[in-house]
């Protein structure tokens, strides 16, 4: 245990200066706290004089602060000619502090934590940087179900929130898909400590073919159907090289299963209640077929929020609509969101 755990470069990644804010120990909303916590996180583009021009950039679940890279750059969606781009590192990832790199807390040790403690952590880092007002929250996943926790939690601290492919509050079938995640993990005798090869090879299939994907998708990978095995044990192989922990994916799905803006302080548990106290301007992407965050999920939100615009992806990639994979997705993406930050 220790140190931090980033993913080898990939095609398209953008690499940028490694940064941390140390808190100490960071106290959870269950009342437990995690000692000695770092915050992981990454900057592109400059900040304005005024600091208006920052977009906080938050990771999904199982990734870093690369996920969002395809939309960053000159000329692209989040464009670093006109944006500061901060992407912090969810608890959880393997960079900010996590079961898998803690020395206080290793493994099991390590207490739960939920999506409203990751944007506790973020809002110390955006305090600690001295933005009063975010110019947008974005994220992709569970990365859009904190921008949405986001938009709830401090509905002044942000003019607009673009969540992908998200959840207000997480489905059965999302908490099922995540159990049979978690099942083939710790199926493995290595999931809490090792590299847990075995197990990563069983989650590939249930993850990465038969949740992310939707059956259009995987016949456009594998035209030939007996091909769809080799396609799996090749992601199966980068996803173990990628090098992520599997009690870090353990502990970031139990996060995600808990997950209900309802639950927000100060909005009595009513879902209808807590999205309707979002002031900020705000833009909700789904795709058809969704089938890990079902899109019925995000169109019900998106309806929920005061003047909220709610945008389907024609996309055949169901989930991995919102990741980057297909050309087309990204310029649909690129357009709504160019549109919405302007």
């Amino acid at each position: 245990m220790g140190g931090f755990n980033h993913p080898p470069l990939q095609p398209g990644w953008i690499d940028r200066p490694h940064q941390t804010l140390p808190l100490g120990r960071f106290a959870l909303e269950s009342g437990a706290a995690i000692d000695d916590f770092v915050l992981s996180y990454v900057v592109h583009g400059t900040m304005n004089p005024a600091r208006s021009n920052v977009i906080l950039g938050l990771t999904a679940i199982g990734s870093s602060h690369h996920r969002l890279d395809f939309l960053i750059g000159p000329g692209k969606a989040l464009d670093t000619d006109r944006f500061c781009i901060v992407v912090a590192d969810a608890i959880g990832n393997g960079l900010t502090t996590s079961p898998s790199n803690s020395a206080a807390q290793p493994g099991t040790a390590f207490p739960r934590f939920t999506i409203r403690d990751m944007v506790a952590s973020q809002m110390a880092l955006v305090d600690h940087l001295g933005i009063d007002r975010l110019h947008a929250v974005i994220g992709a996943s569970m990365g859009g179900m904190q921008a949405l926790q986001w938009a709830v939690s401090h509905p002044r601290r942000m003019a607009r929130v673009a969540a992908l492919v998200p959840m207000a509050q997480t489905t059965a079938w999302s908490v099922a898909v995540n159990e049979a995640s978690r099942r083939a993990l710790m199926a493995d005798p290595e999931w809490e400590s090792g590299p847990a090869a075995k197990g990563w090879h069983a989650w590939t299939a249930i993850m990465q073919a038969l949740a992310a994907r939707t059956p259009e998708a995987m016949r456009a990978a594998c035209p030939a159907p007996r091909n769809a095995v080799a396609w799996i044990e090749a992601r199966a192989r980068a996803q173990v090289e990628g090098g992520m922990r599997a009690v870090d994916w353990i502990y970031q799905t139990y996060a995600y299963d808990a997950h209900d803006v309802a639950m927000t302080p100060g909005h009595g548990g009513q879902r209808a209640r807590a999205l309707a106290a979002i002031a900020a301007r705000t833009l909700v992407l789904a795709a058809p077929d969704d089938l890990y965050n079902p899109t019925r999920e995000a169109r019900e939100a998106a309806a929920q929020i005061p003047g909220a615009r709610y945008v389907e992806i024609p996309s055949i990639m169901g989930h991995q609509a919102a990741s980057g994979a297909l050309a087309d997705d990204v310029a649909f993406i690129a357009r709504a969101l160019r549109a919405f930050l302007d």
